[in-house]
């Protein structure tokens, strides 16, 4: 595909300044793009490579300033990095859309197919479901019966998605993840063994919602785990039963949700953070890496990290702290051999 400087800044409503007529073929990083491919400059560190850069296009921000000739055309626009996503989603995307039903899938003829709709090899669908128009089911996948699956949501290869559960519109389901397992719901018995409490609730997955791969989202023990519109969770995230997620929060890798939890929305939650079961995560909470969270954060906008996590500015004067611990320690041992001395005299 080729495509214009001028057709791009139409396309994301930014602006050119250079030639509008160059051709782009191909989308690169900054720092290795080659002529003909576009790029994009969003972060202050990577200010240096735009002067060398072989790209032919590069979009920056409105207010970015350069001190000396650039070698490539610029595409000005207030959010680069969003532009340069919308110019991959319209010219450089690699997932087609497919259409058919694979010979080999079995669908239930008690299951609802919309118009488009690609199923895969192998694939199950169970009586009762419900497959939304253009939807795509690659291959290996399992709906469970009465599972509801929205219009243009992709579902990829070897994603289950229990009974009763739902997935919204424009969702994208990455490759392993289980939607509606069960929770973690077990009761002592009298003989010290655990008793296996039935999961009778489900997952519920709101619109434009994204996960990586190999996720697991239990289903309830009552009522519904509920995504809401616009989450977006990395690779190997676990939500647990009854926990909810509020929209436009983003959760990194290896992260877990704990039963009962409410996340609020618009919430970033770092790699590797662990939130401990009924307690409630306040709107706009910024959450570092590996941070233990044991107790509800009940003020809005707010960044912590840590093991327990704490106040991020707190947890800079602890690590200074603690830096200091053994010049600290030499100090009292220095002044604890002062003192003997001085008893002795």
């Amino acid at each position: 595909m080729q495509i214009t400087a001028s057709q791009i800044a139409t396309l994301i409503n930014g602006t050119v300044e250079g030639d509008a007529s160059v051709v782009i073929k191909a989308a690169g990083k900054i720092e290795s793009a080659a002529s003909g491919e576009i790029s994009f400059l969003a972060n202050p560190k990577y200010l240096n490579f735009i002067y060398d850069t072989k790209a032919s296009v590069v979009i920056v921000s409105n207010d970015l300033v350069f001190d000396k000739p650039l070698p490539c055309a610029i595409i000005r626009h207030p959010m680069p990095y969003y532009g340069f996503c919308l110019v991959l989603d319209a010219y450089f995307n690699p997932h087609q859309t497919r259409v058919g039903i694979h010979p080999s899938a079995v669908v239930d003829e008690a299951a609802s197919i919309g118009t488009d709709v690609y199923i895969g090899a192998n694939a199950v669908v169970e009586a009762g479901a419900v497959i939304g128009n253009k939807a795509q089911i690659y291959p290996n996948v399992f709906v469970g019966k009465q599972a509801h699956i929205g219009s243009n949501t992709i579902l990829y290869a070897g994603v289950n998605v229990y009974s009763d559960c739902i997935v919204g519109n424009n969702c994208i389901i990455h490759a392993g993840t289980a939607i509606g397992s069960d929770g973690f719901g077990f009761a002592p018995t009298p003989d010290g063994s655990y008793a296996k409490i039935p999961q009778i609730g489900n997952v519920i997955i709101e619109d434009n919602v994204e996960t990586g791969a190999n996720c697991c989202i239990d289903r309830a023990t009552m009522g519904s785990t509920i995504l809401r519109k616009g989450v977006k969770l990395d690779n190997m995230v676990q939500i647990a039963h009854n926990a909810e997620v509020g929209e436009n929060t983003v959760i990194a890798g290896l992260s877990g949700v704990a039963g009962s939890a409410k996340v609020g929305k618009g919430c970033v939650i770092g790699a590797q953070v662990g939130i401990v079961g009924h307690i409630t995560i306040a709107d706009g909470t910024q959450i570092g890496g590996q941070s233990g969270i044991p107790k509800s954060i009940k003020e809005p906008n707010q960044q912590f990290i840590g093991s327990p996590a704490m106040p991020i500015k707190e947890a800079f004067k602890s690590q200074v702290l603690q830096r200091n611990l053994p010049a600290l320690e030499q100090r009292v041992r220095e002044l604890e051999k002062i003192i003997k001395e001085l008893r002795e005299l």
